[in-house]
Formats: C-alpha cells, structure tokens, sequence
C-alpha cells in the first residue's frame, strides 16, 4: 500500500478493522485506536522512542492486538499551512513504516491537538502538570484520530 487520501482509507481496510492515530513526538508516539465502527477514538498507549525498527515493532504489535488495519498520522502543518521540518519528520517516518509492512497510512492536520489537550487537561479535569505529561500525547493522538474519523463521516 502507501500514503493514501484520508477519504480513500475505508475503501482499502476491513468493514470493521479499527484505525490507528499516531502523534509524534520527539520522545514518544501517542497512540490511539478507533472502535470497529469507526466512531470513535480512545487513547491506547505511549510509546518511548528508541530505534525506530523497535518503535515499528512496538507499534504493529499494538496494532495486531487490536485488528487494525491502517494509520492516520497526525501532521504537524505550521499556522500558515506551510510544511516545516516536523512535517517532513512525519512523512519519513511513514516511508520507513511502509518499508516494513504493506498497509495505507493516512495524514491529518494536527495543528493545535496538543494545546487543545492540554487546554482540556488543565480546565476541565485538573490533572496534575506530572499525569498531563504522561497523558498528553496518547489524547493528542485520539484526538487527531477523532478528528479523521469525523471527516470520514462527513466525506
């Protein structure tokens, strides 16, 4: 497969394969899977970068417990919608990604799902600045997975 068209990504999956969401950071990959409806996103896990054929591993594990299927990777657009550094970081991680396993990947803008996390975490459930720090990539990247999901609804 390859990177794919968001609204091209049902078409190439399983009726009722979850997707994965990828938020990616420097230090560690949030990651967040759908339901098999594909409705909604929950968060899943954290993963801690080290090599990258270590974090594949840890992520198509991930995926094989859960059934799913495809990935929709958050990308990091600047405010202006140019494509920066972090954009290109993004992409080459799904290349390598695709080297290893044939299955479609997906973009989606993330811009500002980490401070509307936090934002969240902060007003609304005032979580301690310790837990936010574990919890903010894995709900930035249900966050972006939702946010797919929902455009795929929409069509």
């Amino acid at each position: 497969m390859a990177v794919v068209d968001l609204l091209d990504l049902p078409a190439l999956l399983a009726p009722t394969a979850p997707v994965v969401g990828l938020d990616l950071g420097e230090k560690t990959i949030g990651v967040a899977v759908s339901d098999t409806t594909r409705m909604v996103a929950n968060p899943l896990e954290l993963i801690r970068r080290s090599k990258f054929t270590d974090d594949a591993a840890a992520l198509f594990a991930l995926m094989e417990t859960r059934g799913a299927g495809g990935i929709v990777i958050g990308l990091p657009v600047n405010m202006d919608g140019s494509e920066g550094p972090r954009c290109q970081s993004s992409r080459a991680f799904a290349r390598n990604l695709l080297r290893l396993r044939d299955l479609p990947i997906a973009f989606w803008d993330e811009r500002m799902s980490s401070m509307a996390v936090n934002r969240v975490l902060i007003d609304e459930a005032d979580v301690t600045r310790a837990r936010r720090a574990e919890l903010v990539d894995k709900m930035a990247a249900a966050w972006i997975l939702q946010g797919a999901l929902e455009r795929l609804r929409t069509g």
